[in-house]
């Protein structure tokens, strides 16, 4: 976990899918990805799907996927195997990752295989909403294009894959420039739930609980989510606040004398004074 992002293997996959429900009977008819370690591209996967039912007209309209294109497809029990593979020891991450992965645990459970409950997985639209927190939508295409990215998404899933790659390198050099290139606090940040998020996030949760317990005041470096600026603070603890699913640590903020909140996932680093 003590490594720079550059160090770290990622797979990083998409999807096209019949529809939007998985629960609904919906099934994916493309999967690609492409694992990479910083600029180097390891492998790359691709594969069309035969789901073995309609794809609905919206879906169609979208990818352009047709029936006459999946009626030679391999099944899904034959493509999971594969891409499980490919991505094996590496990071898991995607656009909209819970949508993504969503559909893959679904055909994990088809086939009678475990979900990827114990993978690291990260989202990168929550990477592009915690690092531009002020944009008016975070559709693919359009964070792509404030960033400067020229690409068109064409809602195939290996060029959305490439769209996403360039979307993930821009967004990682941003946190670069603000100091953040470790793995263990971008997992923190990025990371969807998992055992070792948890393990993070209960670390960072017992040192604050320590300073409770001693009455003496925190140094902590915090990613604030309104304007995704990096500051060091003092605060002196007051309490571990839980609401909605999230831990905050409330107390005093000697830097704007006033109470506050700080999210646990957003504080980067924390020491006892």
């Amino acid at each position: 976990m003590d490594r720079n992002i550059d160090q770290i293997e990622f797979s990083l996959f998409d999807t096209e899918t019949t529809g939007l429900e998985p629960e609904s009977g919906d099934r994916i008819v493309e999967i690609a990805g492409i694992r990479f370690k910083g600029k180097e591209k390891i492998a790359t996967f691709e594969s069309l799907v035969n789901p073995h039912r309609r794809i609905c007209e919206a879906a169609e309209r979208i990818n352009k996927i047709t029936p006459v294109m999946l009626r030679g497809a391999p099944t899904i029990e034959a493509v999971l195997p594969k891409f499980l593979a490919f991505m094996q020891n590496s990071c898991l991450c995607s656009y909209n990752a819970t949508f993504d992965v969503g559909f893959l645990n679904n055909e994990l459970k088809i086939i009678g295989q475990n979900s990827l409950e114990n993978t690291m997985i990260v989202d990168i639209l929550r990477m592009a909403k915690r690092i531009l927190p002020n944009l008016e939508r975070y559709a693919l295409w359009f964070v792509a294009e404030k960033l400067g990215i020229k690409t068109a998404q064409q809602h195939r899933a290996l060029s959305d894959v490439e769209l996403t790659l360039e979307v993930f390198y821009k967004l990682s050099e941003i946190l670069k420039e603000k100091g953040v290139s470790d793995f263990r606090n971008f997992f923190s940040l990025f990371g969807l739930a998992s055992n070792l998020l948890d393990d993070l996030n209960h670390q960072k949760l017992a040192k604050i609980q320590e300073a409770l317990d001693l009455g003496v005041k925190l140094k902590i470096k915090y990613l604030s989510r309104y304007n995704a600026e990096i500051s060091e603070r003092e605060v002196v603890p007051k309490e571990i606040r839980q609401d909605k699913g999230r831990y905050y640590l409330a107390g005093y903020c000697c830097l704007r004398n006033q109470e506050r909140s700080f999210r646990i996932d957003g504080i980067l680093h924390l020491e006892i004074l």
